[in-house]
C-alpha cells in the first residue's frame, strides 16, 4: 500500500513461551545487569506515556516492547537510528565499530533468562509489510539470527493474533488457599469501590516499607526464577505521584533491602487485556521521525520510500490462587515494616521480573481488578 507516495509497514511484536536450548553468555553479566537497569528507566518512561491517556488499568510487557526496537536499530540509521536510541534509553550501549552489539546483547539477556530454573523464555518478533519490496540480505539475517523473527507480507485478517504476548509464570512458590478466596471490597478511589474475588494466604513473605515515597512493597516469587513485586500506596497517598517517582535505583533499593517476616497476604484475583497502539505514544517519548516520510530504514532496503506505520502491542494477564499465566538515580531511604497483614484493597503497581538478570518483563498498574 502507498500513502502519499511513501510504502508502510508494520512491527508488530509477538512473545511466546518454548523450551529452547540454552547457550553459554557470551557478553559479561555486569553489561546484562546494566542493559536490565536502563529497560526498567524506560519501562516507567513508557508507562507514564501510557496513564497519560486514561487512569484505568494498565499492563505491558516492557522487555518486549524494548526487544523490538533493539530489532529496529538494525534497519534503521541517522536521526532515526539515534532517536530509537535515546527513547530505548540504549545510547550507552551503542558502539559505532560493533554494531551488532545491542542485538547480541538482547540475545544474550534471553539466554540468561532461560538458563536456570524452569522458565525458558524466548523472544520471537514478525515484522509485516504492506507491500512486497526488496529487504537487505543482512538485515533479514540478522533478524533471525539474534531474534528469530520472520518478514512476511500483511495479512490483515491475522494482525491482531500476530501482535499478543504470552508467558507463563504457572505456579506460586506459596500458593494462596482457593477455600479461603472470599468477595470483599475493593476502593478504587474515595468514592467509588467494588466487590472483587479476594484471595488469601498466610505465610512468610519478603517485604520492605519505603517511607519517602509512602508505600510497601511485597514480593511474591514464583517457582521459575520471577517474582512479582507489589507496590502498594499507603491509604489516602495519590498513586499517580508515586508513578512518577518510580526508576530503576528505587526498584533496586527495594529488592536488595526486603526482609522475610511472617504475613497474611490479601490480594484480588484479576483478568487483563490490554491493547497498545505504540506508534501513537511513542512521538510523545521523542520517537517521531519513524512514522514519517523522514524515516530512515535504509539498512532494512535500499527503497527510500519506507515507514514504520504502526506498532502493536497486546498484553493479556490472569492472576489466581494457584499462579499467573501472562501474554513488558535517586537514593531511597528504605525502613523495614513491622505490620503482620499487607492488604491490597486498593490501586496498587505490579511488576514482574527475573530476579537473576534483574529483567523487567512486565509492568502493570490495577485500579479497578473486576474490569479488564
Amino acid at each position: 500500500m502507498v500513502f502519499n507516495g511513501i510504502k508502510m509497514l508494520v512491527f508488530a511484536l509477538t512473545c511466546m513461551c518454548f523450551i529452547v536450548p540454552v547457550h553459554q553468555s557470551l557478553l559479561p553479566n555486569a553489561t546484562i545487569l546494566d542493559l536490565s537497569y536502563k529497560n526498567m528507566d524506560f519501562a516507567m518512561n513508557l508507562y507514564r506515556k501510557i496513564a497519560n491517556y486514561h487512569d484505568k488499568n494498565i499492563f505491558f510487557s516492557s522487555l518486549s516492547v524494548s526487544t523490538s526496537f533493539a530489532a529496529l536499530l538494525m534497519a534503521s540509521d541517522g536521526i532515526t537510528h539515534q532517536e530509537i536510541l535515546k527513547v530505548c534509553n540504549l545510547e550507552q550501549f551503542e558502539m559505532v565499530d560493533q554494531p551488532q552489539f545491542i542485538p547480541r546483547l538482547f540475545q544474550d539477556l534471553q539466554e540468561n533468562i532461560s538458563r536456570n530454573g524452569s522458565l525458558q523464555l524466548e523472544q520471537s518478533m514478525a515484522l509485516f509489510i504492506r507491500q512486497r519490496f526488496e529487504v537487505e540480505k543482512t538485515f533479514q539475517d540478522n533478524l533471525k539470527n539474534f531474534f528469530q523473527a520472520d518478514i512476511n507480507v500483511l495479512d490483515f485478517g491475522n494482525t491482531k493474533d500476530s501482535s499478543r504476548n504470552d508467558f507463563h509464570f504457572k505456579f506460586w512458590q506459596i500458593p494462596f488457599n482457593p477455600n479461603f478466596t472470599e468477595n470483599a471490597t475493593f476502593h478504587i478511589d474515595n468514592y467509588n469501590i467494588v466487590q472483587v474475588p479476594m484471595m488469601f494466604v498466610e505465610d512468610k513473605f519478603y517485604m520492605v516499607e519505603d517511607e519517602p515515597l509512602g508505600a510497601r512493597v511485597l514480593k511474591l516469587p514464583y517457582k521459575d526464577g520471577v517474582s512479582m513485586l507489589i507496590l502498594l500506596p499507603n491509604e489516602n497517598a495519590d498513586y499517580s505521584k508515586i508513578a512518577d517517582e518510580i526508576n530503576a535505583t528505587m526498584f533496586l533499593n527495594w529488592t536488595s533491602n526486603l526482609e522475610k517476616r511472617k504475613l497474611e497476604v490479601r490480594m484480588p484475583r484479576f483478568h487483563m487485556e490490554q491493547d497498545y497502539l505504540l506508534h501513537n505514544i511513542l512521538p510523545d517519548m521523542g520517537l517521531t521521525s519513524l512514522f514519517t516520510n523522514s524515516a530512515n530504514l535504509t539498512k532494512l532496503s535500499k527503497d527510500e520510500d519506507l515507514m514504520v506505520s504502526e506498532v502493536l502491542h497486546k498484553a493479556v494477564i490472569e492472576v489466581d490462587e494457584v499462579g499467573t499465566t501472562a501474554a513488558a538515580a535517586t537514593a531511597v531511604e528504605v525502613t523495614r515494616y513491622s505490620s503482620m497483614s499487607f492488604v491490597i484493597n486498593r490501586p496498587f503497581f505490579f511488576f514482574i521480573y527475573h530476579e537473576e538478570t534483574e529483567a523487567l518483563l512486565f509492568v502493570g498498574r490495577v485500579i479497578d481488578p473486576s474490569r479488564n
